[in-house]
């Protein structure tokens, strides 16, 4: 007979003692548990004793997470979160330096928990360590040179500990002094300062202004991106990660009018240069927090256009009617200006509207009509200009080679421009938040100051040349802009590192590649339409499910590693889950850092037994999604986010890397509980294994013409004289 569902039984562990294996009781109130445990080891005062988990989390056990003791699970009797916390508070007091340095260290550890976070904030914790960083430092200056390695642990322990206080959120960062604010400034501001502190005085400053309008604003007097550059030009990629975190969060929380001036002063102090030799070509890979930072970086950096993109042109504004004047004149450079006499007004007018038409305007009268659409707005002209200015000749070859045409292929200038730059945007996602777990930035544009512009020219000039290629006329510019956004997203796949190189990749997919491999796809998913060929895929359906449900259960054993965010700033903590080989048990845990391959079952403390799954939710109905918080809003984070529903009211919350993962585990885990693979992965791996399977069973009929239905079958025949009978 299995034991009731609400005994657990456990080991508890207690210094100098032999471990107890004992049953708890989730009915019974966790102190009265407790006091069992006190009284079998003879000790007194049990209000003074709580139990924990004896792995490297060491975290409590309390009333709210006590239903995650799990069979088999070792815990530990110390003392309780309120008495260490007491302890602790007046050991980081002692006049001991080592006695300090030893308290300081064990409150970094312990802090990360939140029931002692909370403890220790309660006896005005984070006062103390806001005090010891603003006063404690100066008097222990004078011994920094004798004792030079306790001062840099001890300051790193105090920041530390700091750090995973606030990261609980109990506390408001709106209540730092601005002593504090500049003496964590002053640590990022020296040139040689220890790497833990270094690192976590990045980390504060980053969390400060993300969390705060006001911390914003006072962080933002003491620390200039002149001061940051020289953090990025070492080798610590972690220094260089949190160097540009900090960089994005001024960027992030900027009021609109302060951006532009900031994204001037990034280009003053060649911060793009500077990230492009020192962190994209470094001779070493990215990780994933790097490529993040990056990503965010470019984003906003985009979004710098967004003004531009939603503001319409004024036709009554002359400064905006002299970049179109100006346009036209490169283009068609007039040798003679009609003179100003009236007599002369109607012709000008009328030369005016046919270079307009030959511009590819589609109001010839008045083109400033044509950029009263946002997007793209005034970021259109803005492209048609610079492309005009700093690559000419093109600008010149295409309008020219256009407007001397009259077999209506022309390719309008005007009109692509403004698709164009709306399609680009589009593309780039110009106006959008970062995503919070997005790495995909592109090296080719940390290559250029303008890169969107360059990347507009490479564009506009890939469009003519698939114009031609189509042989295209007015009723096809849909068509075309449909083929220029492939041609431009298959490249970008690529990532290619620098603009040249996009150009290049651009080069091998002419109009005549897209259409072989368009025609490739098509074989792949549209030319077995015929009724002997669905009855087939129709049998061979369910094997082809079965052994995809087999991958993705595979891969489940294998394990994943997930990224542990919150809303208030982005974290480099990571837990691991995987299944057990026989499918029956989910293991799980906390990790230190990112692991290097897979992460055996036995360091991963906690389990889940696959029988006591009741569902699995998605998206919004994911419990830790409709909690509120700037993270929760995201809506990448929302199509990655997945929950798995145990118990009662208990719950297991992912927030999945990316795309593939995410499918490979509601798959997974929907096959698990009998029930059907529904994502995106599961119906594109199907239809190509299909599609190879059919190609495969279908060989030996290569051209030969399979009939929609099967041939008659031939009448009975008059006498069976020929049959013969063997006996």
């Amino acid at each position: 007979m299995p034991p009731p569902a609400d005994i657990v039984k456990v080991a508890i562990e207690w210094p100098g003692a032999y471990p107890k294996l004992m049953e708890i009781d989730q009915k019974k109130p966790l102190s009265a548990i407790i006091k069992e445990v006190c009284d079998g080891w003879s000790l007194a005062n049990h209000e003074y004793f709580a139990l924990q988990h004896a792995d490297s989390s060491n975290f409590y056990i309390t009333e709210k997470n006590r239903n995650e003791i799990k069979n088999g699970t070792i815990l530990r009797l110390t003392t309780s979160p309120a008495q260490n916390a007491q302890q602790l508070h007046e050991r980081i007091q002692s006049s001991s330096m080592d006695a300090k340095l030893e308290a300081l260290k064990d409150l970094a550890s312990l802090s990360r928990d939140v029931t002692f976070a909370q403890e220790f904030i309660n006896l005005d914790g984070i006062s103390l360590l806001t005090q010891m960083v603003e006063s404690g430092t100066e008097r222990y200056q004078k011994l920094q040179k004798i004792m030079k390695p306790c001062f840099g642990d001890m300051l790193s322990f105090t920041l530390t500990a700091f750090v995973e206080l606030m990261d609980h959120g109990i506390v408001s960062w709106d209540t730092f002094s601005v002593a504090f604010i500049k003496k964590i400034a002053s640590f990022v501001n020296k040139s040689a300062m220890d790497v833990s502190i270094l690192q976590r005085s990045l980390a504060i400053l980053e969390s400060m202004v993300l969390n705060s309008h006001d911390l914003y604003q006072k962080v933002a007097q003491e620390i200039t991106i002149g001061q940051l550059i020289p953090h990025l030009q070492g080798t610590d990629q972690e220094i260089q990660t949190y160097t540009i975190a900090v960089i994005n969060a001024l960027f992030l929380k900027a009021p609109d009018e302060r951006r532009q001036e900031m994204a001037n002063i990034l280009a003053q102090k060649q911060l793009r240069s500077i990230i492009l030799t020192h962190v994209i070509r470094a001779q070493r890979a990215i990780n994933n927090e790097m490529a993040h930072q990056l990503y965010v970086l470019q984003v906003l950096t985009f979004n710098l256009l967004e003004d531009r993109m939603m503001t319409k042109m004024d036709p009554q504004d002359q400064a905006q009617r002299d970049i179109i004047f100006e346009l036209r004149r490169i283009a068609f450079d007039a040798e003679s200006e009609p003179n100003n006499s009236s007599g002369s007004m109607e012709k000008r007018k009328s030369m005016y509207t046919r270079d307009y038409k030959k511009l590819g305007f589609i109001n010839h009268v008045n083109p400033a009509m044509d950029f009263t659409q946002t997007p793209p707005g005034m970021l259109a002209l803005d492209n048609m200009l610079y492309f005009a200015k700093h690559h000419q000749d093109a600008y010149i070859r295409i309008v020219l080679e256009n407007s001397s045409r009259e077999d209506k292929h022309e390719c309008p200038f005007g009109r692509s421009s403004i698709e164009l730059t709306k399609m680009l945007c589009e593309i780039l996602k110009v106006g959008e938040l970062p995503s919070e777990t997005c790495n995909d930035f592109h090296p080719m544009f940390f290559t250029h100051d303008r890169s969107f512009e360059e990347f507009f020219c490479i564009c506009i000039q890939l469009l003519n040349k698939t114009w031609k290629e189509m042989r295209a006329t007015s009723e096809d510019f849909n068509k075309v802009m449909q083929v220029v956004k492939e041609q431009v997203m298959r490249a970008l796949t690529t990532k290619p590192s620098s603009l040249d190189q996009f150009k290049s990749k651009l080069q091998n997919l002419s109009y005549t590649e897209i259409l072989k491999i368009r025609q490739s796809e098509r074989m792949n998913q549209e030319d077995f339409q015929s009724r002997p060929i669905l009855e087939l895929k129709e049998k061979i359906q369910p094997e082809i499910l079965e052994l995809i449900k087999q991958q993705r259960l595979n891969r489940l054993v294998e394990g994943t590693c997930f990224r542990k965010l919150n809303c208030r700033r982005r974290q480099d903590k990571f837990w691991y889950c995987r299944l057990s080989p026989n499918h029956k048990v989910l293991h799980y845990g906390d990790l230190e850092e990112s692991p290097q391959g897979e992460v055996p079952h036995d360091s991963l403390q906690d389990k889940l037994p696959v029988a006591d799954i009741k569902a699995v939710v998605t998206g919004k109905d994911c419990p830790h999604m409709k909690e509120k918080g700037a993270l929760k809003q995201n809506k990448e984070v929302l199509e990655l986010a997945f929950s798995i529903l145990y118990d009662s009211n208990c719950q297991l919350n992912f927030i999945a890397p990316d795309k593939h993962e995410y499918c490979i585990w509601t798959d997974g885990l929907n096959a698990l509980l009998g029930k059907d693979m529904m994502s995106d992965l599961t119906r594109n791996d199907l239809d190509t294994l299909l599609s190879m399977e059919i190609k495969l069973r279908l060989l030996d009929l290569e051209n030969i013409q399979i009939p929609d239905a099967p041939p008659p079958i031939p009448k009975e025949p008059s006498n069976y004289d020929f049959v013969y009978d063997c006996n």
